[in-house]
């Protein structure tokens, strides 16, 4: 087997690969948040630029290891990691006391998305994608996760609570714009996991962790290559539950 079909047959781990993968796809790349590699530099241009931004292992599961940093109008800094948050005089401080977290990996900085909330709590969107009966490519179910009130991650194995979309946003937009903001997402899923799918033939299901700003953009956070498909039954109604998880079963060898 060559180096590029070997590379098509393995699972996908590297934020950064996946990152530019999906940038070569000029129908997704607007909706992906800039992301560097972790560096002194690329640290303080994007602080300056965004003012907020995550620090991610560039290989990594659960939300561990994330890091969420900031810079205040008065050239503060601080950085949050679980729930314990640190500030800082200078960057020179920042970054010192910053680099005994990253050290030992390889680690990504993502230009920080000011979510959407309910109850004063962030929330993000998953939009899970798989192949279905005929092979093609389907959005199978979508689910809103309400973070943590005291941590920075919204997955669900750092506490974050599954709800129904509708719960989480019909105090933002109304029913009909909701259906369209579903549509939306599950488009921008699809098309993900057909362009991820060229590079990756052995891929049969994505999680497109979506969040969603003031201005209802749908940022891509994250696509996870081996999602969870048991989050979905956390929602009172299995309708979804039950096609993810029939047609997860239909992909396993």
């Amino acid at each position: 087997m060559g180096v590029d079909a070997l590379q098509r047959s393995q699972p996908l781990r590297s934020k950064w690969l996946k990152t530019k993968i999906l940038l070569n796809n000029s129908a997704i790349k607007p909706f992906i948040p800039d992301t560097q590699r972790f560096s002194q530099s690329n640290l303080k241009s994007m602080l300056g630029k965004y003012r907020m931004v995550y620090i991610k292992p560039e290989i990594g599961t659960f939300g561990m290891g994330v890091i969420k940093a900031e810079m205040d109008n008065h050239h503060h800094f601080a950085y949050q990691i679980h729930q314990k948050r640190q500030t800082f005089n200078s960057f020179e401080s920042f970054h010192r006391s910053l680099t005994h977290h990253v050290k030992h990996k390889s680690y990504l900085i993502q230009r920080g998305i000011h979510l959407l909330q309910h109850n004063n709590r962030r929330f993000d969107i998953r939009v899970m994608v798989q192949l279905n009966p005929r092979q093609k490519w389907e959005a199978t179910g979508v689910i809103g996760r309400l973070g943590h009130p005291k941590k920075i991650v919204t997955n669900y194995h750092s506490g974050a609570k599954p709800m129904s979309i509708h719960t989480l946003l019909k105090s933002h937009v109304s029913d009909n714009r909701i259906n369209e903001l579903i549509q939306e997402m599950n488009r921008l899923g699809i098309d993900i996991a057909r362009h991820m799918s060229k590079k990756y033939t052995r891929l049969k299901s994505i999680g497109v962790d979506i969040g969603l700003d003031r201005s209802l953009t749908p940022w891509i956070i994250e696509v996870n290559a081996k999602p969870d498909p048991y989050i979905f039954n956390q929602l009172k109604d299995k309708t979804m539950y039950r096609k993810v998880i029939r047609y997860d079963r239909q992909n396993k060898p």
